[in-house]
C-alpha cells in the first residue's frame, strides 16, 4: 500500500506538548519546553488510516511524526542544527516505509524551504505550499462572497507578499481585484514584485512596508513567517475579512476579542476523502487537515512520488495542477474556522450587522 508521512512540531508549546505528553505539558513551562526540545529525539505520533480516493477507490496510509523544536527554537539555533533534526525526523519516515514526506508548519519555512532536506533524504519531499496557496485564494474568494464584497471593486491586501506563498497568492489575486496592496518588509523585493504583477493586472498595485495601510483593504490574506502576531485590531476596517494562513498566526487573538465587526478565518482547512482516522488530536475536527497535509496525501493517492513543492519558487502552474489532483481524489475546501472554532452563518450575519452599525456611527 502506498503511504506518506507528515512532520508536525509544537507551535504553542504547552498546548501541543500536552496533546502527546499530558504530564510534560503540565510540569514544564514554555521556556523549559524550548530548551529541552533541543535534546529531544524525533517523536512517533500516530498512524493515519482510512483515506480513500473518491476517483479510484485507492487507499493510502500515513504517519504523523514530530520534530520536537518549537518555532522560536528553529529561529534561535544554527540552521545546520535545525536541518539535522528535521532530516533525522525524515529518516524516521523512511524507516516506517513512507513513499513521500510532507513538511508541516515551520519545518517547511526553515532555510531554503525544503531543498536541503529533500537532498538529504531518499524519499521525495513536499512543503505542501502549492495547495496551501490554492486553498488560501479559494478561502478569500469564498469569504468575499459570503460578506457581499465584490472582488472586482475591492482592495485586496497580501501581507508577506514577497514570501513563497504570498507571491503566488498575489499573482493569482492581482488580476481579480480593483486594487492590490502588497505588504512586506523588503522594499526592493516589493518593487520587483509590483513590476512583475503590473504586466498582468488590470487593477492598481500599491506597495508598502507599514501595516496601517491595511485600513484601506476589505480583503486581507496574511502569510508571513513571523513568530509573533503582526495584525492588530486598530489596523482593520469594519466589515473586512482577514484570512490567516500563517502558523504561528499573524492575527492577534485580540482582533477576535475586540472587533466583532471583522471576519477572521484560518486559511487552508480541507476535508479529506474517506473515513479517515488520525489517531491523534491536532486541534482539527474529524476528517479535516491543513492544506499542506492535504497536498502530501493527494500526491500519495495520485502516486506522484517526487519532490513536488520545494524551494521558494512556487509556480501558478503547480498550484493549478495540485488543485486538479486534489479535486479528482475528493479533497474539498472545508467550512470556515476562526481561532480553532467553526464559523457559523449566524456569526457571519452578526459581523455584517456590526459592521453596518459601526459604519453608521463612524
Amino acid at each position: 500500500m502506498d503511504s506518506f508521512a507528515f512532520i508536525i512540531h509544537p507551535i504553542e508549546p504547552k498546548r501541543d506538548v500536552s496533546r502527546k505528553f499530558p504530564l510534560l505539558g503540565k510540569i514544564l513551562n514554555e521556556r523549559q519546553i524550548d530548551f529541552f526540545s533541543t535534546f529531544f529525539p524525533p517523536v512517533y505520533i500516530s498512524e493515519i488510516e482510512g483515506i480513500t480516493s473518491q476517483a479510484t477507490g485507492k487507499t493510502v496510509k500515513g504517519w504523523f511524526i514530530a520534530c520536537p523544536y518549537t518555532p522560536r527554537r528553529m529561529l534561535q539555533l544554527p540552521e545546520r542544527t535545525v536541518y539535522r533534526k528535521i532530516i533525522q525526523t525524515g529518516r524516521m519516515a523512511e524507516k516506517l516505509g513512507a513513499n513521500i514526506l510532507g513538511l508541516g508548519a515551520f519545518t517547511s519555512v526553515v532555510g531554503d524551504a525544503g531543498v536541503t532536506i529533500a537532498n538529504a533524504l531518499d524519499i521525495p519531499v513536499t512543503t505542501g505550499d502549492s495547495y496551501t496557496v490554492a486553498m488560501a485564494v479559494q478561502a478569500i474568494r469564498e469569504a468575499a462572497r459570503v460578506m457581499d464584497i465584490k472582488m472586482e471593486e475591492a482592495t485586496v491586501a497580501i501581507v508577506g507578499a514577497t514570501g513563497a506563498i504570498g507571491r503566488v497568492c498575489a499573482e493569482l489575486l492581482a488580476g481579480e481585484a480593483a486594487r492590490t496592496l502588497l505588504l512586506a518588509r523588503d522594499e526592493k523585493k516589493l518593487e520587483a514584485l509590483r513590476d512583475r504583477l503590473q504586466l498582468k493586472s488590470r487593477g492598481e498595485i500599491v506597495i508598502n512596508t507599514k501595516m496601517d495601510i491595511l485600513k484601506e483593504a476589505q480583503l486581507i490574506l496574511t502569510v508571513t513567517s513571523s513568530i509573533h502576531d503582526v495584525i492588530r485590531p486598530e489596523f482593520l476596517q469594519p466589515g473586512s475579512v482577514v484570512c490567516d494562513v500563517a502558523r504561528p498566526r499573524d492575527v492577534s487573538a485580540m482582533v477576535a476579542a475586540v472587533r466583532d465587526d471583522i471576519l477572521v478565518i484560518d486559511g487552508g482547512m480541507v476535508d479529506v476523502p474517506g473515513d479517515v482516522d488520525f489517531h491523534f488530536n491536532f486541534g482539527f475536527p474529524e476528517g479535516k487537515v491543513y492544506a499542506c497535509m492535504a497536498e502530501t496525501i493527494a500526491l500519495a493517492l495520485e502516486g506522484r512520488f517526487e519532490d513536488y513543492t520545494v524551494g521558494r519558487d512556487i509556480t501558478v502552474e503547480r498550484v493549478k495542477e495540485i488543485t486538479a489532483i486534489a479535486e479528482k481524489h475528493g479533497f474539498r475546501m472545508s467550512g470556515f474556522r476562526s481561532f480553532e472554532r467553526e464559523v457559523t452563518t449566524e456569526q457571519i450575519a452578526a459581523v455584517k450587522k456590526n459592521a453596518r452599525i459601526g459604519a453608521l456611527h463612524g
